[in-house]
């Protein structure tokens, strides 16, 4: 192929990059000011010691799975929102969020009712290997008192989700960005004030981070639903939104067809990554704070390629959704190319400050050591993390669920967690090598994300006759 006809295929011009920063850029600076008040957050933590440290990224780690079968349980009807709204079909959008409430509500039951009954398990879970770097009751302890606070934090974290992703799949990107840019403010501020105790408050260490958190999740939370409704003629799928809460069966069908595959998804690939951490886990604390410290930093760089996958779901499932799929593919080339060309340059940037992040830390000197060279690895394969999130979004907003499912979570339990299962408990390899060959494994997904994206698979309408049919039901 020609290098003119690469570069038209592969690179927009001015007006499409403005276009998808417009989608990506808000995102972004949600995520990425989250992400970094996380890390400030996490480092304050790590400044009271190894143990607070560790109990707090365990629970996170749990925690995290949850957030996860949330974002898996909203994002199959996020596909027809997307799409419905391509329709200008506000009746469509109105059902799929109620079906995002009755969804949410289930979930987030459910995790608490599994949070409170087995939560000291599954910290312990964590806590089997060495004990080399710190005191594992200790860190079992820190652990349990952080989770039972940040449990409070569920609803209003499950009432942000379905409202900001209905939001942005309408296209409104900047409330949620404002948003989470003041809930990490308040965040930042209490961590401040809670774990130390400034200004005449108690001290409270990992007890005031999880206060910290839950506040600003009510703050978020307030803001984005009091926007919401309080500007009707720009989200007119809110009116009537309360006058039921009933979704069509026929629509619940469609949703959970589509749907489930997405929640189960995101359900295993949470849990097959927190049976990653555990079989690092089994090599000692050290691991788990090293691991905990790159961890953070990797979150914070990842905000480029997840807001870049998230406009992909977004920009490609609304051409999908108004019949323009000759658009689609073009559009699409263009952003999966421009999310490995910037995710290239911020691992560059994140090789550049692995040797100096772990020292903010009061932990062990083999922990920073560790922390580093994780974060060295996680650099290197960035750009292919990029690319599998953007292909795993580009066959998502086709609707093909089914797909993704057995791209995603299927893989990783089927392939990547028993290489780290094998090779952190029946060799002595380095684990930051264990790390790299679990990373090495996903060559193979690449391959097929690469076949999958280019024989056009995902260039489907899923609610081309969807119009007539919540026509009728309104």
């Amino acid at each position: 192929m020609k290098s003119g006809t690469l570069r038209k295929k592969f690179i927009g011009d001015r007006k499409f990059y403005a276009m998808v920063l417009g989608i990506a850029v808000p995102i972004m600076i949600q995520n990425g000011i989250t992400n970094f008040v996380s890390m400030l957050d996490n480092i304050m933590v790590g400044q009271i010691g190894t143990e607070q440290m560790s109990g707090v990224a365990i629970v996170n780690q749990l925690i995290f799975v949850y957030n996860l079968c949330i974002f898996g349980g909203l994002s199959g009807a996020g596909i027809f929102t997307a799409q419905y709204f391509g329709q200008k079909d506000d009746e469509g959008i109105r059902h799929t969020f109620r079906y995002k409430i009755w969804m949410a509500v289930i979930l987030t039951a459910g995790a608490v009712v599994l949070f409170l009954a087995g939560g000291e398990t599954l910290i312990q879970f964590y806590l089997n290997g060495s004990s080399d770097g710190g005191n594992l009751i200790a860190t079992l302890e820190y652990g349990k008192r952080y989770l039972w606070v940040m449990l409070l934090g569920l609803p209003p974290f499950m009432m942000v989700q379905i409202y900001a992703s209905t939001l942005r799949e309408c296209g409104e990107t900047v409330v949620p960005m404002k948003a989470g840019v003041t809930a990490v403010c308040v965040n930042l501020l209490f961590n401040y004030l809670l774990i130390y105790g400034k200004f005449g408050l108690p001290a409270l260490g990992v007890v005031g981070a999880a206060v910290a958190t839950v506040l600003s999740r009510y703050v978020e939370a307030a803001i984005v639903l009091i926007w919401t409704h309080t500007h009707k003629e720009q989200n007119s799928y809110i009116v009537g939104l309360y006058r039921t809460m009933k979704v069509p069966a026929v629509l619940v069908k469609k949703f959970l067809i589509k749907g489930f595959p997405l929640l189960l998804n995101e359900t295993l690939w949470a849990s097959a990554m927190a049976m990653l951490t555990q079989c690092y886990s089994v090599r000692g604390l050290n691991v788990v704070a090293g691991l905990n410290i790159a961890n953070t930093l990797n979150n914070v760089f990842n905000v480029v390629f997840i807001a870049l996958g998230d406009s992909v779901a977004i920009i490609v499932g609304q051409l999908l959704g108004a019949g323009k799929m000759k658009e689609a593919r073009d559009t699409d080339n263009k952003m999966i190319a421009f999310s490995i060309g910037c995710c290239t340059l911020m691992a560059a940037l994140m090789l550049l400050v692995s040797p100096l992040f772990p020292r903010i830390y009061n932990t062990t000197p083999e922990a920073r050591t560790l922390a580093m060279r994780f974060i060295m690895v996680q650099a290197v394969f960035m750009p292919q993390n990029a690319f599998l999130h953007a292909a795993y979004f580009t066959l998502r907003s086709g609707g093909k669920t089914l797909v993704t499912f057995f791209f995603d979570s299927v893989f990783i339990w089927c392939v990547s967690v028993p290489i780290a299962y094998f090779l952190s408990r029946y060799t002595d390899m380095y684990v930051v090598y264990i790390l790299a060959m679990v990373q090495i494994g996903d060559w193979i997904k690449c391959i097929i994300g690469f076949v999958l994206v280019k024989k056009g698979v995902w260039l489907q309408n899923i609610v081309a006759s969807d119009q007539n049919q919540t026509d009728k039901i309104s």
